[in-house]
Parts: C-alpha cells; sequence; structure tokens
C-alpha cells in the first residue's frame, strides 16, 4: 500500500491510501478531447459499468457504484471539468450537486433519493451517486477537475447511430461539427447543438458530396464522413 500527501485548498492537506484496484476496460471509441489535464486529482466515469474512479496522479485511488443516463437520454460522452458545486439542491439532486461543463445542457454529479437506481441506466444524463458517496467526493474535487466520460459517441456496439437535425443536441452533433469544421464547410462553435448554423454546413458538405441537401445527418453522412468503422 502506498500512502500520497495531497495539498488541495492552500493549507488543507489530505493524506491518501491507495487501495487495491481492479482495472476496468476501456472502450472510448472516437475521442472528443477538450480539456487538458491540469490536476493531481481526476476524475473518470465508466458508464456502462456504472463506475465513477477517482484517480490521484494517474493512480486509480477509489472506485465509486453510480447510475448514468437511460438509452433516450445518454450521460454525455466527453472530457469536461467541474464548473459549480453546490449542496440541497432538491431531493432529486441528493445532498450534493457537482456540475459539469457540458455545452449542450446542464449535466452533473449528484446525490439522489432514489439509491436503488444506483447501478442501472435510469437518469436523464447525469450521474447519480449515493449521497454519502457524493460527499465524500464533494470533499476532495475542487473547481476545475477533469472529469472524463467514456463510450462511444456514436451509441452502443451493434447500434445505427442515430439521424440528427437542426435541434438535436448531444456528443454526436458535436462530433459532426468537428468534422464538418475540420473540413472547411462549418465555422461556428462545436457546442453540440444543431442550428442553423449546422444545417447550412451540412447542407454544403451533402451537395459536394452527392447526398440529398436535406440537412439530416444519416447513416450516409456518417459513412462519407468517415465515422463508422
Amino acid at each position: 500500500m502506498t500512502r500520497y500527501r495531497f495539498k488541495v485548498w492552500g493549507a488543507m492537506t489530505f493524506f491518501f491510501s491507495i487501495q487495491t484496484f481492479t482495472p476496468i476496460p476501456i472502450h472510448a471509441g472516437p475521442a472528443l478531447p477538450i480539456v487538458k489535464d491540469n490536476g493531481h486529482l481526476t476524475v473518470a466515469v465508466f458508464p456502462q459499468k456504472h463506475r465513477l474512479i477517482v484517480y490521484l496522479d494517474h493512480i486509480p485511488y477509489k472506485s465509486f457504484p453510480v447510475a448514468v443516463g437511460n438509452p433516450s437520454t445518454p450521460t454525455p460522452v466527453g472530457e469536461y471539468i467541474v464548473t459549480y458545486k453546490g449542496k440541497n439542491w432538491g431531493p432529486s439532486f441528493g445532498s450534493r450537486w457537482i456540475g459539469l461543463n457540458v455545452p449542450w445542457g446542464i449535466y452533473g454529479i449528484h446525490g439522489t433519493n432514489k439509491p436503488y437506481s444506483i447501478g442501472q441506466h435510469a437518469s436523464h444524463g447525469c450521474i447519480r451517486m449515493r449521497n454519502r458517496d457524493v460527499e465524500e467526493l464533494y470533499e476532495w474535487i475542487p473547481i476545475g477537475t477533469k472529469v472524463t466520460i467514456f463510450g462511444h459517441v456514436l451509441g452502443e456496439a451493434n447500434q445505427e447511430p442515430r439521424s440528427i437535425s437542426e435541434g438535436d443536441v448531444g456528443a454526436d452533433v458535436q462530433l459532426i461539427q468537428n468534422r464538418l469544421q475540420s473540413a472547411g464547410y462549418y465555422h461556428g462553435p462545436c457546442d453540440g447543438r444543431f442550428k442553423s448554423s449546422t444545417t447550412i454546413a451540412l447542407k454544403k458538405f451533402q451537395r459536394q458530396n452527392g447526398l440529398i441537401p436535406n440537412g439530416v445527418v444519416t447513416l450516409k453522412v456518417y459513412e462519407t464522413l468517415g465515422l463508422l468503422e
């Protein structure tokens, strides 16, 4: 067992003991790296394993069971930072809220008044923890902590990616924006919000690649953008 000394806020010092840990396989899919790792403490979430893992200097320190988004409202894949911390937002959010800078919506790590949901795909996209667990995590991680949520932005294996169009939001929208931007068609923010600027860029891409210029990201569009394995 290795013992670490870790300073967090000014004079506050914590002592951690690295415990026995079983690695969890990572199936990340296409990456959307937007956050640089600047801290000693980082967090990783593995939705398919219903696990949240705290890392200290890239070494797993502690693992917690979590609930994540259901298939219709999945937990957003990507790299984010903690931007807000609050207490007692209401019964549904348990005793603590740890907000993330997901650009297309309000998502966070929080407690719950439904502890039986832990270990399931049961939320509207947020990451639920038992109240005692989120209270522990809340004390460890400062604003600015990097949080990586793993998974494939185009959905689970053996499932076709969804068709998306103006009005949709999500990591898949952000990925399309990234690809269109890299190809020189899109010049707006890659914020995961499918607005008119994304529609215009997509229609131009469709016309120049022999596709129906309807502003809808179909399976053929994913394929033409090189997003299907």
